[in-house]
């Protein structure tokens, strides 16, 4: 076989199946090998940032990493907004770049770029490959880079640069690798448990990220907080959170330094259970960019690499604490009249099936999560690393990890712009995805963001640049121009009505919510 074939052998031999990808001409030897490994699943997309984003959703499910097929650094670099999404996010991913034949690269050809100096800001491990007979080799340690527990923020990003010659040259498959069993997150220290045992009371907070976030873990914080009185929270934007009313409610911190600072004016303690201590998302004048005051201990459980649901479990048992009540929950009722994020939010509470999965980005869907972590049993995912455009390609990832189950995207109209063609992968590959999008015609957030510079009077200029109307997008025929059915709803009524048809469709179907 050649070096392309002996690469995508042995990466489905660890586990690396499925693959995004916007290939070019130094990749199609790639795409050769791919077609020839009967386990392998291609996955077009028609733009990298859908490649790079729906790597991530697939893996924030799955726990294990896909991989994407990229053209050269011209390539990856348009995959770089969701490949920052997704080293935020700490999940694996392993990117394949093809590359010039190396003795091609010295002609400079117009598609010659330095890859790897693309590749370094969002990569925890990078290599190009030097020979054919060793590119199956650089393919094992491809899969360990992207599953090896790291310090934040480094993710598991890995990737690897594939020359076409040795994509052509001879190669030799490798065999799955023991490693692939035997990778586990670090265990905590029993004296940070007993550490933070002595820390935890009324007044403290216990910040919770990584694997804290799964039902186990939360059960285990519900333990700690009837235990000690603490409160339980998340760091803004954690990448997934198991929630619904049978488990113990964690509160997001918000966004706004203000808001946070409100929160820690009774905190006297803050213990990190893979949370980071929180930091203003952007500098403000006159604000602290560190928002724990200083007068607020900080102590450390563990942090986002290691096992934190097993040291949440193990703090309760240190605490000898029962097992917490949960106050459960009820689907709301249906709002009427004008629809609103707010309104929106509700009907998604009353309708949304059992185990659904949201994947969020800017815009108004952050206002469904209080709701729908009261209402129904869930999997939230984030927009992690506030580079907007990633909820439609994480979605879509969801949903190709998660057949069985349902997908919804929700997205503000300015932020789904920015990868708008994972809605024609998710109607080639049928996926069962119901993307809302909140369209208020506006970049809203960099309105609300320019007003608090303390301006009153928003220039014509200024509010150009925050303004999506002129002309209007109309969601409804981009998304059938894209295999996508679907329709706009002004009212709840009418989106509750959507929903109906959404839901009951096989396929993928797309609201457009006038908000």
């Amino acid at each position: 076989m050649n070096g392309a074939e002996s690469l995508i052998r042995t990466l489905a031999a660890h586990d690396v199946t499925v693959h995004f990808a916007n290939p070019g001409t130094s990749e199609m030897h790639l795409v050769q090998a791919i077609d020839a490994v009967a386990e392998c699943r291609p996955v077009l997309c028609l733009f990298e940032g859908v490649c790079t984003g729906a790597a991530d959703g697939y893996a924030r499910l799955r726990g294990t990493p896909a991989a994407t097929l990229l053209h050269l650094g011209a390539g990856l670099g348009n995959g770089i907004a969701n490949l920052h999404n997704c080293r935020r996010a700490g999940t694996p991913l392993i990117n394949v770049v093809g590359d010039h034949a190396i003795h091609h690269v010295a002609y400079d050809a117009p598609l010659t770029a330095d890859i790897e100096a693309v590749a370094k800001p969002v990569s925890a491990w990078i290599r190009t490959s030097r020979t054919s007979e060793g590119l199956a080799l650089d393919g094992i340690d491809a899969v360990r880079a992207a599953l090896l527990p790291r310090p934040n923020p480094r993710g598991g990003v890995a990737t690897l640069i594939v020359p076409a010659d040795c994509a052509w040259g001879d190669g030799r498959a490798q065999p799955r690798q023991p490693f692939i069993d035997a990778l586990r997150k670090p265990p905590i220290h029993a004296d940070a448990i007993e550490q933070a045992a002595k820390q935890l009371n009324a007044d403290a907070m216990l910040m919770i990220d990584g694997n804290g976030l799964t039902e186990a873990g939360i059960r285990a914080a519900g333990r700690i907080a009837a235990a000690t009185g603490c409160r339980l929270f998340t760091p803004t934007f954690p990448a997934r959170v198991e929630a619904g009313p049978e488990l113990p409610a964690v509160q997001r911190l918000p966004y706004f330094p203000e808001q946070i600072h409100d929160i820690f004016a009774s905190v006297k303690t803050l213990v990190l259970a893979g949370g980071e201590p929180p930091v203003s998302f952007f500098a403000y004048r006159n604000q602290a960019s560190y928002l724990v005051p200083s007068r607020c201990d900080v102590v450390r459980l563990a942090h986002r690499h290691e096992d934190v649901e097993a040291a949440l479990k193990d703090l309760a048992d240190t605490l000898d604490a029962r097992p917490a009540p949960v106050l459960g929950g009820a689907r709301p009722a249906l709002p009427t009249g004008r629809l609103s994020a707010f309104g929106v939010a509700q009907v998604l509470a009353a309708r949304a099936p059992e185990h659904s999965i949201f994947a969020t980005d800017s815009g108004g869907g952050g206002a469904a999560g209080p709701l729908l972590q009261q209402s129904v049993r869930h999997t939230w995912l984030n927009l992690t690393g506030g580079s907007i455009g990633d909820g439609g390609p994480v979605a879509v990832g969801a949903a190709i990890a998660c057949p069985e189950r349902q997908v919804f995207a929700l997205l503000g109209d300015g932020g789904a712009m920015y990868t708008n063609q994972y809605l024609w992968t998710a109607a080639r590959e049928g996926l069962n995805i119901v993307s809302v999008i909140f369209n208020n015609g506006q970049y809203n957030i960099l309105d609300v963001e320019y007003r608090r510079l303390g301006v009153n009077d928003v220039g014509d200029k200024a509010a150009s640049l925050f303004d999506l109307r002129n002309p209007a997008i109309d969601w409804v025929r981009l998304a059938a121009s894209q295999g996508v059915p679907g329709e706009r709803a002004a009212t709840c009524e009418e989106f509750d009505a959507a929903l109906g048809k959404a839901l009951a469709s096989d396929g993928p179907y797309l609201i457009e919510a006038m908000v």
